[in-house]
């Protein structure tokens, strides 16, 4: 028997690959979850604009050789803003219609983040700018958690309407694994008037000690529940997935609960437990066919 549940939209994020054989996992990924029939692909943009052309070139890639929307990062960091307008005109003219516009990360030798001095200063003023390029469908960032750098919750939030005010279509956010700090996120931003879409962004556990470093750079919690869970499974990879897995589907399962029917998977260049999870929500390749 099938129950009539709300249809879900998905959508993937990946990195540009730095070698051969990353290059390889990053395309076994992308051709299994395209038959998921995501809303659209994002391919990162180093923190420094390091991965430029990198990022490029797989955004060209998937363009030319899948039927996905791909949509790019743009940062404001270490470019000015003529130099970003060509980019984006180029992915325009690439037929690229989707975008994600963010502040950007400084380098990690920057003492903290100071905007380039002729180019775009902050995530509401790009998107400002690519909104006078082209109509682009922007999706920007948000922190169910309080971005790092914000002096309060109500100053970031301040932030985000900005954003979504200079033109961009949705938000979508840091990963988080407390769904009830993410609901409380929801439900201020809408008691503050803001009716865009908030997009949860999830990231499946590959590895913890990395999620751990993730973390700690942007200010996400990891609950004890969740560490006691990876606890002793180092050299246990087998395990790991499945706790991985397990974790991963009562974090949607309950989003999905609460109303939520739009996810943001940060794939890490993996198919494996995202392809799981959008299995666990229903998202499958005949009801992408359909």
């Amino acid at each position: 028997m099938t129950t009539n549940t709300p249809k879900v939209e998905v959508s993937f994020e990946f990195f540009p690959p730095n070698t051969e054989a990353m290059s390889e996992t990053l395309w076994q990924s992308i051709e299994r979850l395209a038959s998921l029939g995501p809303r659209f692909v994002s391919v990162t943009y180093g923190a420094d604009g390091s991965t430029r052309e990198r990022t490029h070139d797989a955004v060209e890639r998937i363009a030319k050789e899948t039927g996905l929307t791909a949509a790019p990062h743009l940062t404001c960091v270490g470019a000015s803003r003529e130099e970003i307008d060509d980019i984006a005109r180029e992915y325009w003219d690439m037929g690229i219609r989707h975008l994600v516009a963010l502040r950007g990360d400084p380098p990690k030798d920057a003492d903290g983040y100071t905007p380039h001095p002729g180019g775009y200063a902050y995530a509401s003023d790009l998107v400002e700018g690519l909104r006078k390029i082209a109509d682009f469908d922007i999706s920007v960032a948000a922190y169910p958690e309080v971005h790092p750098e914000a002096s309060n919750a109500i100053a970031d939030l301040d932030n985000l309407r900005r954003k979504l005010d200079a033109g961009a279509s949705r938000a979508i956010t840091q990963f988080f694994f407390d769904v009830d700090k993410y609901l409380r996120f929801r439900d201020l931003a809408a008691a503050a008037g803001i009716e865009s879409s908030i997009v949860p962004g999830i990231l499946p556990i590959t590895r913890f000690p990395q999620l751990l470093r993730f973390a700690e750079t942007c200010g996400a919690s990891v609950p004890d529940w969740l560490r006691d869970r990876f606890e002793g499974l180092d050299d246990d990879a087998e395990t790991r997935r499945m706790i991985a897995a397990s974790v991963a589907i009562e974090q949607v399962q309950r989003l999905q609960a609460e109303g939520i029917e739009e996810f943001h998977f940060y794939t890490l260049n993996r198919s494996e437990l995202t392809y799981a999870i959008c299995h666990a929500l229903g998202v499958r390749p005949d009801q992408a066919a359909a």
